[in-house]
């Protein structure tokens, strides 16, 4: 098993928007008072800036292009619903949000398919929105792919028994807890898992200031630490500035990168750099506006690709 991968699939979007639907829980989104369409356009040009930064250090860029119809204003973040696996599945993810369902598509998988990846098998979890049961992708799930174990924020996109079968169908060791973040002086849950923390090869940043309960802050750390990872501590400010919300990839001479979005990177410190690029080298890439209305950052775009080659 390996941590990282050298391809990347990302969803261009047609449009994009302050999605309604998501920001009941999602408190890092916020309108612009720009047209939609101009919010598109800056999007689309962010995304595709992103794209050329990734393609331009030898990364694999699998691009897909969404469509006007259905009207899905967070296509953009693909990783949600779904996720690959070396031994050739394919995860497909129940989503919180309606019109976010509308985004899982089989053309998708025919895309990979076509890129010569090699699927086997679609193990399908959608059924679980009809009781109401959500687990939204390697946004809900920080996978320690090498050591088998599965990290997971508890929220209302992200459920305790439902995480604990995916774990169970998908052979990883379940490490769950509750994450929060301060809303107008009120602890709330974070809706994602991937904003708190990152989980690389031989380090691991989070947010450990938002795990509140004490036991569950040590058991996380246990975990971590017991799996050689050093912990790289972000603050809560910096949760706010998406530092959280990095992800390691490795390009095709195996030269290895943890990208994050501009934001991300202008918050850490110079002790954080400095750790970070003990082991790896840092990649970033202006992404202002998704950031801003989407609620989500780098990791979010990046759906990894560890499906084996036909």
């Amino acid at each position: 098993m390996t941590q990282i991968t050298d391809s990347i699939l990302m969803v261009r979007p047609a449009q994009f928007r302050m999605n309604e639907q998501t920001a009941v829980n999602n408190f890092f989104q916020q309108d612009l008072d720009m047209t939609q369409d101009a919010i598109t356009i800056k999007a689309q040009k962010e995304f595709d800036n992103f794209v050329n930064t990734l393609r331009g250090v030898g990364i694999n860029v699998i691009v897909f292009q969404d469509d006007l119809v259905p009207d899905t204003p967070d296509s953009i973040f693909p990783n949600n619903w779904i996720s690959t696996h070396e031994d050739g599945t394919v995860v497909i993810y129940p989503m919180f949000a309606e019109n976010r369902r509308l985004e899982r598509r089989e053309d998708v998988l025919e895309l990979l398919d076509s890129e010569g990846f090699y699927i086997d098998e679609v193990a399908d979890f959608t059924s679980f929105e009809m009781d109401g049961d959500f687990l939204e992708g390697t946004g809900s799930v920080i996978l320690d792919r090498v050591h088998e174990k599965a990290y997971c924020a508890l929220s209302d996109r992200a459920d305790e028994d439902l995480f604990i079968y995916f774990c169970e169908e998908m052979e990883y060791t379940p490490v769950w807890f509750t994450a929060y973040q301060s809303v107008g002086g009120v602890r709330k849950p974070i809706y994602h898992t991937n904003v708190m923390m990152c989980v690389g090869v031989d380090f691991a940043v989070i947010c450990l200031d938002s795990i509140d309960d004490k036991k569950e802050r040590k058991n996380v750390v246990k975990h971590l630490k017991d799996n050689g990872k050093e912990i790289i501590e972000i603050s809560e400010g910096q949760l706010d500035e998406f530092a959280g919300n990095m992800l390691q990839v490795q390009n095709n001479k195996g030269e290895t990168f943890v990208v994050m979005s501009a934001t991300a990177q202008k918050s850490l410190t110079n002790d954080q750099r400095t750790k970070l690029e003990r082991y790896t080298t840092i990649l970033s890439s202006d992404l202002n506006t998704i950031e801003t209305c989407g609620g989500g950052s780098a990791r979010c775009m990046m759906a990894e690709v560890f499906l084996p080659k036909k």
